[in-house]
């Protein structure tokens, strides 16, 4: 569904030095966003795409979308280029920019989805279909016919949801789409991204700086940084890489304090304990056997590493690199 091979894109900004030769003649500098990448994205995968601001995240996105041009390299999406064919790659793809509305603010919703179907050709008996099903789904009912800017953040985001998905996209592209909702909303949303994949076969490619969206939705994991693509690996595969290493959490009877920390410590709140370590250089009982003198411990427990953790680490090792 998506074929990237070599993709660049270079951005040309003016750069004014000091005196008035720098302010009537800034000289021009080029500034790398996306730095040679090459991936493939099967129809009916999950990729979540995941780098700090800046890394070239959103760059990638708009010249997936059509929104940029490349500078060179080869781009297929839906077996389209989206620079020369965006309005044919419009009607196979969904977009949602963060917090960028796609819907008319003085308008109600209700009104956006019936003019979003006659922009996508959608006969009005389908359309009609189509809004019951996913205002029913994601609990809508009560808000589609208020002005939008009347919304409050979580109910505009859904409602937002509802409108890329109107015309049954083949590929979603979804920046941020939990941003600002609360944990209710975003399982919503992620149970109604993971129902269109298994029912429909639809192509996700999702950004988030909420690592919990890309664990519980995503199959894969790409990582890019500086421009680069320095991860792309199955989420599974990436965390088993990290499997030695777990946070142990200790819990005793009454608070501790003074405790002398020989390992990494995470937390420390009252009587609870969390230590960073590698199980497979040390064994639980020493653990154990060291955190006893401190107190009585009641409960102690190995923990995987979260996401957030796994892919901190990977960003420190190629900062220290460099």
């Amino acid at each position: 569904m998506i074929e990237i091979q070599n993709l660049n894109k270079t951005f040309t900004k003016q750069v004014r030095k000091k005196g008035l030769k720098g302010f009537f003649f800034p000289e021009k500098k080029d500034f790398i966003a996306v730095n040679n990448i090459s991936f493939n994205v099967k129809k009916g995968e999950i990729i979540g795409f995941v780098g700090p601001n800046g890394a070239g995240k959103s760059t990638t996105i708009k010249m997936l979308t059509g929104i940029l041009h490349k500078t060179s390299g080869e781009v297929k999406v839906a077996g389209l280029d989206p620079a020369k064919e965006r309005k044919k790659l419009a009607y196979k793809i969904g977009c949602m920019f963060g917090q960028k509305s796609s819907l008319w603010m003085h308008l109600p919703a209700i009104d956006t989805y019936y003019l979003l179907g006659a922009m996508y050709d959608i006969p009005k008996d389908e359309l009609e279909r189509r809004i019951e099903k996913l205002v029913k789904q994601f609990g809508i009912e009560e808000i589609i016919k208020i002005p939008v800017r009347k919304l409050s953040l979580g109910q505009r985001m859904i409602c937002e949801i509802v409108a890329i998905m109107l015309h049954n996209p083949e590929i979603l592209f979804l920046d941020e789409p939990t941003i600002g909702l609360d944990i209710m909303v975003k399982e919503k949303v992620r149970k109604a991204i993971l129902e269109l994949n298994e029912k429909f076969g639809t192509t996700i490619f999702l950004t988030s700086h909420d690592l919990s969206d890309i664990e519980k939705v995503c199959d894969r994991i790409i990582i890019i940084d500086d421009g680069k693509i320095i991860k792309d690996e199955n989420i599974e595969e990436l965390k088993h890489e990290y499997l030695s290493e777990k946070f142990v959490e200790i819990i005793y009877d009454e608070n501790i304090e003074n405790v002398d920390f020989e390992y990494s410590l995470v937390s420390k709140e009252e009587n609870k304990v969390v230590i960073k370590v590698d199980v497979s250089k040390i064994k639980m009982s020493e653990i154990l056997e060291k955190f006893m003198k401190y107190g009585n411990i009641i409960d102690i427990e190995a923990l995987p590493l979260p996401l957030e953790e796994v892919i901190y680490d990977i960003y420190t090792r190629v900062e220290e690199k460099k």
